[in-house]
C-alpha cells in the first residue's frame, strides 16, 4: 500500500499528492482493524455494548476522535519545532520509564486479581522477547525459523486474542439469535450537543498525552491509548466504572489515539524521523517530490505542506460526520445471528491477518493466539496484560539495553542515572501512584462493604 500511495502522489503533483497522503494517513488512523489502540477502547466499549449501549459507545468513539484529531493537527501547525526539540529530551532512560509506567496499568486492569494480571503481563513480556536481540542482533526463541526471527507481529496477535477467542467463546454456547431487548432503546436515542464534548477535560488531557507520545519515535497510538486510559481512571470522579462500561474510558482512548497522529508527524516533518510505518510512507512521498523535512517545509514549501494539513482537517470532520450519522446503523450488528456474525468475524480475522504482510504464517499466529486467548478466558484470565507486554516489552528492553551500553554495562549506574533526569522522576511518581491507587481503592471498597455487612447483621 505504501508503494502504491507514493506512486499515486508522483502522478498527481506535490500539492495534491501530499493532500492525498493526508487522507490516507487520516484513514489509517481510524482503521477498523483490531490493534493495540482499539483493544484499549474495547476495555469499556464491549461492556457498554453488552449493556445495550452500543449506540452510545459508537458516538463516544467518534467525538473524542474528532477533538483529538483537531488538537493533533493544531499541534502540528503551531507547535512542531518546540515539540520536536522536546522529543530530544527522551533518551533511553525516559523510554524505559515510560514503558514501566505503561506496565503499571496491569495493576489497575487486574485490581481484583493482581496475581493473574502479573502472570499475563509476564507472559506478554516473554512473548515480546521472540525475535532479534536489539543490541546483539541474534535471534532469540526462533527455533531455526526465519519467520520467528522477525518477532511476533502485533496485529495478528491482537486479532487472535480478542476477535478469534470471542468467536470460540460464542460458539461454545448454543446457537441463538442475539438478544435485542436493550437495542430498541438504543436505536431511539438521539445525539445531543452535549454528546459532542461530554468530557472536555478528559479529551484535552488525553490529546496532550497522545501528542507527546506521538512525537517519540517507536511508540505510537497503542502506548498513548493505554497511558491516557490509566490517567483518565486515576483522575476520574467515577473510577469504579472503568472496565465496566465507562463512556469516559472510551473517550480517553480515542482522543489519545487520534491526537497521536499529529504528534507522529511532528518529528517526521521537522526532523525527517518517522514515528511509525505510516509516517514512513509519507516521508517517502515527500522524498519523491524532492522535499526535505525541516523548517523549509513550513516556509518556502508551504504550498505543499499546508494542503496536506488541510486534508487532515477535512478528513477529521468527515470522520466525525460518518461516525455520528452511522452510529445507529453500525450498532445493529448486535442483532445479527451468532452463527452468521461468528463466521463473518472469522473470515475477516483470517483476511486481516494475511493482508498485513501476505504471509500465511501470520494466520497461524492469529489462530494460535485465538486458542490461547480462549483457554485463558475460560479460566477467567484477562488477556489485556498480554497485549501490554507485547507493546511495551520491546520499548523497555531497548531503553534498558541502551542505558547499560551508555553506563558500561553497570546496572547500578544505569538505575542511578534515572534519578538525575526530571522526566524520569515524574514517570516514577506516576508509576507509584498507578500501582498504589487501585490497591487503596480496593481496600477502601472492602472496608465499606464490611461496614455495610455489619450494619445489616445488627
Amino acid at each position: 500500500m505504501g508503494n502504491a500511495a507514493s506512486s499515486f502522489t508522483m502522478k498527481i503533483g506535490s500539492g495534491l499528492g501530499t493532500a492525498a497522503l493526508g487522507w490516507i494517513l487520516a484513514a489509517g488512523n481510524f482503521d477498523a482493524a483490531p490493534e493495540g489502540a482499539a483493544a484499549a477502547a474495547a476495555l469499556d466499549g464491549y461492556p457498554m455494548t453488552k449493556k445495550g449501549r452500543a449506540h452510545e459507545a459508537l458516538v463516544e468513539a467518534a467525538t473524542p476522535s474528532f477533538w483529538g484529531g483537531i488538537l493533533g493537527v493544531l499541534a502540528l501547525m503551531f507547535l512542531a519545532p518546540p515539540l520536536a526539540k522536546f522529543a530530544f529530551n527522551f533518551g533511553p532512560q525516559e523510554r524505559f520509564m515510560m514503558a514501566i509506567f505503561g506496565l503499571t496499568i496491569i495493576a489497575s486492569l487486574s485490581a481484583k486479581n493482581i496475581l493473574k494480571g502479573l502472570m499475563m503481563g509476564a507472559l506478554g513480556l516473554l512473548l515480546a522477547c521472540i525475535g532479534m536481540d536489539p543490541v546483539l542482533g541474534k535471534a532469540r526463541f526462533a527455533f531455526g525459523s526465519t519467520f520467528m526471527a522477525g518477532g511476533i507481529n502485533m496485529i495478528p496477535a491482537v486479532i487472535g486474542l480478542f476477535s478469534l477467542s470471542q468467536v470460540f467463546t460464542t460458539l461454545k454456547n448454543p446457537i441463538s439469535r442475539a438478544d435485542g431487548k436493550g437495542f430498541g432503546k438504543i436505536t431511539s436515542s438521539g445525539i445531543s450537543l452535549k454528546d459532542l464534548c461530554r468530557y472536555p477535560i478528559g479529551y484535552i488531557r488525553s490529546s496532550v498525552v497522545g501528542i507527546i507520545i506521538g512525537i517519540i519515535p517507536g511508540t505510537g497510538g497503542d502506548v498513548s491509548s493505554y497511558l491516557a486510559y490509566q490517567m483518565g481512571k486515576m483522575m476520574s470522579k467515577h473510577p469504579e466504572e472503568y472496565g465496566n462500561g465507562s463512556r469516559e474510558g472510551v473517550g480517553c482512548c480515542q482522543a489519545a489515539s487520534s491526537s497521536c497522529t499529529g504528534g507522529t508527524l511532528i518529528p517526521t516533518l521537522t526532523l525527517g524521523v518517522p514515528g511509525n510505518a505510516t509516517a514512513a510512507v509519507l516521508l517517502s512521498g515527500l522524498t519523491i517530490h524532492g522535499l526535505t523535512p525541516g523548517y523549509a517545509l513550513f516556509t518556502s514549501n508551504q504550498s505543499t505542506t499546508y494542503p496536506f494539513i488541510l486534508a487532515l482537517f477535512i478528513a477529521t470532520f468527515l470522520t466525525l460526520f460518518v461516525g455520528l450519522a452511522g452510529a445507529k446503523y453500525f450498532a445493529k450488528v448486535t442483532l445479527i445471528p451468532k452463527e452468521i456474525l461468528s463466521g463473518a468475524v472469522l473470515m475477516l480475522s483470517v483476511m486481516g491477518s494475511y493482508a498485513i504482510r501476505s504471509k500465511p504464517q501470520d494466520v497461524i499466529v492469529m489462530i494460535a493466539f485465538g486458542v490461547v486467548g480462549y483457554i485463558l478466558k475460560c479460566y477467567k484470565y484477562d488477556v489485556v496484560p498480554i497485549v501490554l507486554g507485547l507493546i511495551l516489552g520491546p520499548i523497555a528492553e531497548q531503553g534498558l539495553s541502551q542505558m547499560l551500553i551508555l553506563n558500561k554495562n553497570s546496572l547500578n549506574a544505569s538505575l542511578l542515572s534515572l534519578f538525575g533526569r526530571p522526566i524520569c522522576i515524574a514517570l516514577m511518581v506516576l508509576s507509584a501512584a498507578s500501582i498504589i491507587y487501585p490497591l487503596w481503592t480496593n481496600r477502601k471498597e472492602a472496608k465499606k462493604a464490611k461496614e455495610i455487612q455489619e450494619v445489616e447483621e445488627d
